[in-house]
């Protein structure tokens, strides 16, 4: 399952306006992020190789080493960790010329039973899981059995900030996809609640995985199928792209585990799949056990409201949802793509368990048809300690508006 080291399809797509080519080739260039009106944090910044610079390349801020993983088709990767508003940063480009690049662990992928384990800097970021006779506890009825999702979710301290299986809502998984009120060839089936028997969501396979210095992850497919009929009937195809990130260290802030998510959806069949307006539905994240309660787990969104009641159904760029663990408090930050549908998404809070849904079609219909895929990028922010509002509106605006990267010979 392991490919060559090189950017998933998606993520050309997801960034697009921070391709540049270069018409000239030199020896030593300088590479430019201009100045915003507003903080960005942890920037993914993509550029293209000029012809006559061969890898290995070395890219500096000043005298520091900034980590570049260059791909087979010329593509460099590197990460602006923080940037003022008003400032600029700028970076110098040159071969290698015998230069070695410093031993880092980096972003690796491996391959595991049942599994797929991501590590950042050699530790434990987030598992995608395959098998679905992997369960936490034999109690389990055969119809909740699932695969294709995330769990565990880890912070760079090692902190676990998501469940699996809980007992109040057995459908819940770290972080997954699935719609609930639909319908379909006449017949409504629900791919969330899992329960009713009336559909399911089937991991499919691993297409590719990559591992870097700067980034890592897999491409994986699933499959809802509806099971309102005798003979179950494939509804969406699901493609996840999932990149995971080894984020230098943020001025002012913790460490950092991030990944970004892109989902695509699209018809199995010539029949589109409805989606009525409904509460809940779409992209799902599941909190730790222990946050189950009203006064156990906390929120923090886009335009500040910590009233889960109030949160609930408002449409925001971002939420974090945290709680307390061993020595302190640690949650997780959603960040909402604004090309995403109907961004910014309404989403579901709710007033007890400790988890969200982004969900698309709460205040409108929505369809997923043949020829109209459904397309949804995420980024997930894992860290141990209370939220900073700027900080995380930094590193909204870093996912949704990097710079435009600019670059001249030297």
């Amino acid at each position: 399952m392991r490919a060559p080291d090189f950017l998933p399809r998606g993520f050309r797509a997801a960034f697009p306006f921070l391709v540049l080519p270069l018409a000239a080739a030199a020896a030593e260039f300088s590479l430019t992020v201009p100045p915003a009106a507003t903080d960005r944090a942890v920037q993914v910044v993509r550029f293209t190789l000029p012809k006559d610079l061969k890898p290995p390349v070395v890219l500096r801020q000043g005298e520091r080493r900034i980590p570049v993983q260059v791909a087979p088709d010329r593509t460099a990767v590197f990460i602006v960790e923080r940037q003022a508003a008003g400032a600029a940063q700028s970076y110098r480009l040159a071969p290698a010329a015998g230069e070695t690049e410093p031993a880092a662990a980096g972003v690796q992928v491996a391959a595991l039973p049942g599994q797929m384990r991501i590590t950042v800097g050699g530790t434990e970021a987030v598992v995608y899981r395959m098998d679905q006779e992997d369960l936490p506890r034999p109690d389990i009825k055969p119809e909740y059995k699932r695969a294709g999702y995330l769990h565990p979710i880890r912070t760079a301290a090692g902190t676990v900030v998501s469940d699996d299986y809980p007992v109040q809502h057995v459908h819940h998984h770290g972080i997954w996809t699935a719609w609930v009120r639909t319908a379909f060839q006449g017949r409504a089936p629900d791919f969330w609640n899992m329960g009713q028997k009336r559909g399911t969501s089937e991991f499919v396979g691993v297409d590719w995985t990559w591992s870097g210095p700067v980034h890592g992850g897999i491409v994986t497919r699933q499959r809802m199928v509806d099971l309102s009929v005798p003979a179950p009937v494939p509804v969406l195809n699901e493609t996840w792209e999932l990149t995971a990130y080894a984020v230098p260290a943020v001025a002012g802030a913790p460490a950092l585990r991030i990944f970004d998510l892109l989902v695509t959806q699209t018809s199995a069949t010539s029949d589109p799949l409805v989606l009525p307006v409904y509460h809940y539905g779409g992209l799902g994240y599941r909190g730790r056990g222990e946050w189950f309660g009203a006064d156990k787990g906390f929120f923090l969104t886009s335009e500040g409201e910590t009233d889960r009641v109030k949160a609930n159904g408002k449409a925001m760029r971002w939420v974090h949802h945290y709680g307390a663990v061993a020595g302190g408090v640690a949650g997780v930050t959603i960040l909402g793509h604004p090309g995403n549908p109907r961004a910014p998404q309404p989403v579901r809070v709710h007033p007890r368990e400790p988890y969200v849904s982004f969900t698309p079609q709460q205040n409108e219909e929505f369809r997923v048809a043949p020829g109209q895929p459904f397309l949804a990028r995420y980024r997930f922010v894992a860290f141990d300690g209370p939220p900073d509002r700027a900080l995380l509106e930094a590193l909204w605006q870093g996912f949704a508006a990097p710079g435009n990267l600019t670059m001249e010979t030297k």
